[in-house]
């Protein structure tokens, strides 16, 4: 099944460009014919996000909540969201500091010579504070980040009720039950809701080709084909740095992931892939209750393809207006983007503001980002699929430090009815001070 939906997927995206093409060729721009077509193929892949978004809080929230209540061991939820953060972190500044290297190795703005006019303001730069950033981290309300989608705010709510289960003991059982089973629940509907990816993958394809030409794609050629060389050697350093730790497993890994790669990558949002790289890992072998942890903590802290987007970005608007940054003030620009860049999940077309911010602080053209819009779905899919590595590679590394990565499952299997969290699958239904 799982196989079969990769070839629709494939097909989708192939049908979505021969639509698009001949869409554009049929109509002038402009048309309102053409505005009609893109209107009703978008449709699709926006049914698609919402009914992915309808899943993301309560799968996130009841897997956070069965883990650490099942965990028993405070000492050891204390150490994983160590190690993560500290993963999360080098992670980021790897990702950061190749995307400074990289703009400057192949000056993709070089030659523009564009002279600057006014600012954009648009974008809500005022927000990237860092009294911001902290209390974004925490919810005022229980049932507001659940609506809203926070997935930092619902971590920090459900690491609260999850620890306060676990000191409550058998008070609380049937509420952790319950948990366990709202996440089975939310992995069935995902089965559901995946059936409808093909068509989400073929409307969104055919409604920017239908709109922009395979031209754009032309257009801004050599940048995408560099960003994309950059994200290339990014996973390189992510998947071997993986492998110093999993060893061979690492293949495997990545032949387990494939699906919810490929779905972010067609659906350049990086929630599309959240329920269905969690299914993956516990087939991989990380159990339910980590992977639910780690996961939501790693979408706030650790969008690795974002973070080396953000800096290339960035600089080469300066190099599209011949502006000289030097290297001090790079390195500056970078430490100011490691911080604003994080936290900020729920900010609508997020890598956007962080740019302007930037841009703004360091005095730099902030209508330069006007020439990164006509591609950006393009660039935010190869960055958007990173984010999925990252977070998949961590996860599974920071598993293995702890002792706890168990035998893989099938990964074509049709239902993960046998996840990693239960006893019919010996070890897996451990807890953490016993594994640890």
């Amino acid at each position: 099944m799982e196989k079969r939906l990769t070839y629709f997927i494939l097909a989708g995206m192939g049908l979505g460009i021969a639509l698009g093409y001949a869409l554009h060729a049929s109509y002038a721009a402009g048309d309102p014919a053409l505005v009609q077509w893109v209107d009703y193929l978008k449709l699709l892949p926006d049914v698609f996000l919402r009914l992915i978004k309808m899943i993301i809080a309560p799968l996130v929230f009841a897997t956070i909540v069965t883990g650490i209540a099942g965990m028993g061991d405070s000492t050891a939820l204390g150490r994983i969201g160590a190690k993560a953060l500290g993963w999360f972190l080098c992670a980021s500044l790897i990702s950061l500091t190749l995307g400074m290297v990289l703009v400057n190795l192949f000056q993709p703005g070089h030659g523009l010579a564009l002279t600057a006019a006014s600012p954009v303001g648009e974008l809500a730069t005022s927000k990237l504070t860092f009294r911001h950033f902290v209390l974004e981290i925490f919810p005022d309300s229980a049932i507001g980040p659940m609506v809203s989608n926070n997935v930092l705010q619902i971590l920090v709510f459900s690491v609260f009720t999850g620890i306060g289960l676990s000191a409550i003991g058998d008070k609380g059982r049937i509420l952790v039950e319950a948990s366990d089973a709202l996440v089975t629940l939310m992995l069935q509907i995902t089965s559901y809701v995946m059936a409808m990816a093909p068509l989400a993958v073929f409307g969104a394809i055919a409604g920017v080709v239908a709109q922009k030409g395979l031209g754009i794609i032309v257009t801004y050629g050599v940048l995408v084909s560099e960003f994309y060389a950059g994200l290339l050697l990014l996973w390189i350093i992510l998947l071997g740095a993986g492998g110093a730790y999993l060893g061979p497993r690492i293949f495997t890994l990545i032949r387990y992931i494939r699906e919810p790669v490929l779905l972010t990558f067609l659906t350049a949002s990086s929630e599309a892939g959240l329920p269905k790289l969690l299914e993956q890992l516990d087939r991989f072998g990380v159990p339910r209750r980590v992977a639910g942890f780690i996961l939501p903590l790693g979408y706030g802290f650790n969008l690795d393809g974002s973070m080396m987007y953000v800096s290339f970005a960035t600089l080469f608007i300066a190099q599209a207006y011949g502006i000289h940054v030097p290297v001090e003030t790079q390195v500056l620009m970078l430490l100011t983007l490691m911080v604003s860049s994080k936290g900020i999940a729920s900010v609508p077309r997020a890598s956007m503001v962080v740019i302007a911010a930037t841009l703004t602080q360091f005095g730099l053209p902030v209508e330069g980002i006007a020439l990164l819009l006509g591609i950006d779905t393009f660039l935010d899919m190869g960055r958007s699929a990173t984010n999925i590595v990252g977070n998949a590679v961590a996860t599974a590394v920071i598993t293995k430090s702890e002792g706890m990565l168990q035998p893989p499952l099938d990964p074509d299997a049709d239902h993960p009815d046998a996840p990693h969290d239960t006893p019919e699958h010996g070890r897996r239904g451990l807890h953490l001070d016993q594994q640890a």
